[in-house]
């Protein structure tokens, strides 16, 4: 088992260099098949080996090769993150494949929204497309009696947040609304306990800027996307257990 959980830690390394792509490519229109990566700040094609997910950063020393210019230290916690959340969760999904790689995916699309909300304050539909559809068709055959509550957990999350989001525009966006519906395709019942992480991590961030800042904090304007994907990560991880603890 252990093996099996390095491996995933390994490849979580990759496809976090490959989501940090995605989160860069989609938003501007570029499509993430081609063509090879090429450096922001002077258009330099990148080599292979200077694209090997963390050590090529800290060889590099988080410059770039070509130009000199300070590489974001966003995209090693970005791989690295992803490779540790890959191998949590092949740890707790030990015993069903299937959703272990439902989970995998999920993760992914988790890291990409969160930089691309981060940077642009966009959570792009294309990614949530992609990732739901690759989870339905995953779960269709493996599982197909969860469909139903897959589908209500999407509904259920997505209406709450679409229902804050009428309720007050300028603090929640239709791109929140509906990654809160996909999350709930991936997790079913678990999006729950998801939805009041998202929501009490979400809330301490505001009251701690309203204690530093006073009323002028309200006016700070701060993408919920990082928050629903940490609470993304704790349905997925203790999510089923957390509820089968609240019902009993």
């Amino acid at each position: 088992m252990a093996a099996v959980i390095a491996l995933a830690f390994l490849g979580g390394l990759v496809a976090g260099s490959f989501v940090t792509a995605v989160a860069h490519r989609v938003p501007r229109g570029i499509s993430i098949l081609g063509p090879r990566s090429v450096c922001p700040h002077c258009g330099a094609q990148i080599a292979a080996y200077d694209n090997v997910p963390v050590l090529s950063w800290v060889l590099l020393r988080g410059r770039g090769r070509c130009c000199g210019e300070r590489i974001s230290p966003l995209y090693p916690l970005t791989e690295l993150g992803v490779g540790a959340l890959f191998a949590a969760t092949v740890a707790v999904y030990w015993d069903d494949p299937a959703e272990a790689v439902i989970g995998l995916v999920f993760v992914a699309m988790l890291a990409a929204v969160t930089l691309t909300d981060l940077e642009r304050r966009i959570i792009p539909n294309r990614i949530l497309l992609v990732g739901s559809v690759i989870c339905i068709a995953i779960a269709a055959p493996t599982d197909p009696g969860g469909l139903p509550e897959r589908a209500i957990a999407a509904a259920g999350a997505g209406g709450l947040l679409f229902l804050a989001a009428l309720a007050y525009p300028a603090g929640m966006g239709l791109g929140d609304v509906k990654l809160a519906a996909a999350m709930g395709v991936f997790l079913g019942r678990a999006v729950a306990p998801a939805m009041l992480a998202a929501l009490f991590a979400g809330s301490i961030v505001g009251i701690a800027l309203l204690l530093r800042h006073g009323s002028s904090a309200r006016k700070m304007a701060i993408p919920f996307g990082p928050f629903l994907a940490l609470g993304g990560v704790v349905g997925l991880l203790a999510g089923d257990q957390l509820v089968d603890l609240y019902l009993g």
